[in-house]
């Protein structure tokens, strides 16, 4: 096993902080997330009284909470280290939060602007582009992995599949890790 095979988790989990850390000052804040959450419900369209805004809003609080938790900073921001290691504790402690299957549904969720149960190309492409801010080109080929039946979208059972081979998967070709384009 390679290096960059042992420590992929914590790769895709930098430039999951790299991507979230807006002002480029070097640590995440609740602003940070703030600024996610509203980008959730602006491109998705989920104005304040559709039930996806209030999903998103409760899970990244929840989620914000656990990594203050797991991370204990002396304040009520992060650094990369400690974003990385409390993401590391967080999504094996599920006493009080599965993190990874309920950032998986409210994610898919949010996508799901049309409410067919499925993720399409394009909703999946307005997630990457829009919303985390990624423009590698591979990245929309993941696309492509993560509808593993081929039927031209990303069914939920799939997006969860992909979410956990995300944070837990060591494999750089598993569907999950290219989430957000190669690492």
């Amino acid at each position: 096993m390679t290096a960059m095979a042992t420590n992929l988790v914590q790769l895709k989990l930098e430039r999951e902080f790299d991507t979230m850390d807006t002002d480029n000052d070097g640590y995440l804040d609740w602003s940070d997330y703030q600024q996610l959450i509203d980008r959730y419900t602006s491109v998705f369209q989920a104005g304040k009284d559709d039930p996806r805004s209030g999903q998103v809003q409760a899970y990244f609080q929840m989620y914000w909470m656990e990594l203050i938790r797991h991370a204990q900073p002396s304040t009520e921001r992060l650094t990369k280290e400690q974003f990385v290691q409390a993401n590391r504790l967080a999504i094996i402690d599920t006493s009080r939060l599965n993190m990874v299957e309920a950032g998986a549904h409210v994610t898919f969720d949010c996508m799901d602007a049309d409410g067919d149960n499925e993720i399409s190309k394009n909703e999946y492409e307005t997630f990457l582009r829009k919303v985390m801010k990624v423009s590698q080109p591979d990245a929309i080929e993941a696309f492509h992995k993560l509808d593993l039946d081929g039927d031209g979208a990303i069914s939920r059972q799939e997006f969860i599949r992909a979410t956990r081979e995300y944070f837990y998967s060591n494999d750089p070709d598993a569907a999950g890790s290219l989430f957000f384009g190669h690492v």
